[in-house]
């Protein structure tokens, strides 16, 4: 019995246990099931507006990865050259032009190397370096010389037409502009300029070849006008000294732009450098020029060294002030002063060392030049409002000026620049006319011990 009565309070107390346990899970089913419901509803709710934004994002992921598509299909196939670089000058991208122009036919997007590696060009490297340090857009131009390498990289990608790749080695003209980018990167716009330079260089020929031409004939005509000037007498010989003066001014054309274009092919070719005293030849060009300045009632007035001597080509420097003088003459108000004012500065050279420079500067007080005209005023053939016009010297002159054809200025600069100086064409803050600064290396203060010549 007392057997029996254990077994039967430990099943009593089995069953309680047992009760309780599902009582408690349905207390506890009975809290969180509202909770789950209410939880669930608000997921579900949410989810269709999720579903849209996720939707409209991959639509505007794949709308930019089209429009970028887009974009580096016009770069690819832009007649100018780009290409991009990392934070360390590693090629990320170019474009078919820019692989033409930089003979890197082989490389393929993907490649990871240095742009210096696959493009021996410093100019170029250092505007890239510029560009990344002064984060600001520049600009460059330069003769780019393949390399070798660079030739046989791109022979075989131009033996299928026909061409030798190292016949393509000759060197480019290019201009560069660079443009920072985000995280270091820099993107780079390449112009192949050499079409352009060849292009006006077999059309300097042609003039040159049709001038050489020209010089018989008209050589011919002003016999003929000569001959027919000693034959008429008033009024008829009027006319033939007009012909006579347009004759001399073709002539005087023709002889401009033979004598410009030697000096362009080989600046130093007509240079017979001789030691000239600068202020005695400027006085006699002066002089020269008198019977001009006699009816206009202008001077000259001088300031700088008595005795400057500089290492020059006596005609042609001698070219240059009858040119300069002619044009001041020709604008200056009567009774003003032309203004020269010569002195000797010193710059520092390449290797940062002082050399003495001569500078002129030239000012009269007319009219001056026109802000449009003023970067091209020693253009060949420009004619501007106030720079060019026919000149006030008679056509049959013995004074070598080039008379108005539009080669003047031109040919001035060309001289100088032979020379290895600089000129510039600016308006004084003072007079209101002209101004032109001229600097000439090869000065000296004093007459020099030595023959220089």
């Amino acid at each position: 019995m007392l057997l029996l009565g254990f077994f039967l309070g430990l099943a009593v107390g089995a069953g309680l246990w047992i009760w309780q346990q599902v009582q408690l899970k349905r207390y506890l089913r009975g809290l969180i099931e509202p909770s789950s419901s209410a939880h669930s509803q608000v997921v579900l709710g949410l989810i269709p507006p999720l579903h849209r934004k996720i939707t409209t994002i991959k639509q505007q992921q794949q709308n930019l990865q089209q429009s970028l598509k887009t974009y580096q299909d016009l770069l690819d196939f832009a007649p100018i050259g780009y290409l991009q670089v990392d934070e360390e000058n590693q090629l990320l991208w170019c474009n078919q032009q820019a692989r033409q122009i930089l003979y890197l036919q082989t490389w393929q997007p993907g490649q990871v190397r240095l742009l210096l590696e696959l493009v021996r060009s410093y100019e170029l490297d250092h505007l890239v370096e510029k560009t990344r340090d002064r984060q600001t857009l520049q600009v460059k131009e330069w003769i780019f010389h393949p390399s070798s390498d660079s030739a046989f990289r791109g022979t075989s990608a131009t033996k299928s037409n026909g061409v030798s790749g190292i016949s393509r080695m000759k060197p480019l003209a290019l201009r560069a502009s660079s443009l920072p980018l985000p995280n270091g990167q820099v993107g780079v716009f390449l112009e192949n300029r050499q079409p352009v330079l060849d292009m006006n260089q077999e059309r300097d020929r042609s003039f040159s070849d049709l001038a050489h031409e020209l010089r018989t004939p008209l050589t011919s005509i002003r016999l003929v006008v000569e001959t027919l000037q000693n034959r008429l007498d008033p009024p008829l010989n009027r006319w033939v000294d007009r012909l006579m003066q347009e004759v001399d001014r073709l002539i005087n054309l023709v002889q401009s732009w033979l004598e410009l274009t030697q000096m362009e092919v080989n600046p130093a070719m007509q240079l017979h450098l001789e030691v000239v005293e600068l202020r005695s030849l400027i006085i006699s060009v002066w002089e020269s020029l008198e019977p001009l300045t006699q009816k206009q009632h202008l001077s000259i007035s001088y300031c700088g060294p008595e005795n400057l001597w500089i290492k020059a080509d006596p005609g042609r420097i001698y070219q240059v002030f009858l040119n300069l003088l002619d044009n001041s003459i020709k604008y200056s108000l009567p009774g003003s002063t032309i203004q020269i004012q010569a002195q000797i500065l010193s710059i520092p050279d390449t290797d940062s060392r002082l050399v003495p420079i001569l500078e002129i500067n030239l000012i009269d007080s007319g009219l001056g030049f026109s802000e449009a005209d003023l970067p091209h005023i020693f253009e060949r053939f420009y004619r501007g409002d106030k720079a060019r016009t026919h000149s006030s010297l008679p056509e049959n002159n013995s004074l070598g000026a080039i008379v108005g054809n539009g080669l003047g200025l031109a040919i001035v600069r060309q001289i100088i620049v032979a020379h290895g100086g600089s000129i510039k064409a600016m308006n004084h803050p003072e007079t209101g006319g002209a101004w032109l600064k001229l600097q000439l290396p090869e000065v000296m203060a004093n007459y020099p011990s030595q023959d220089y010549s």
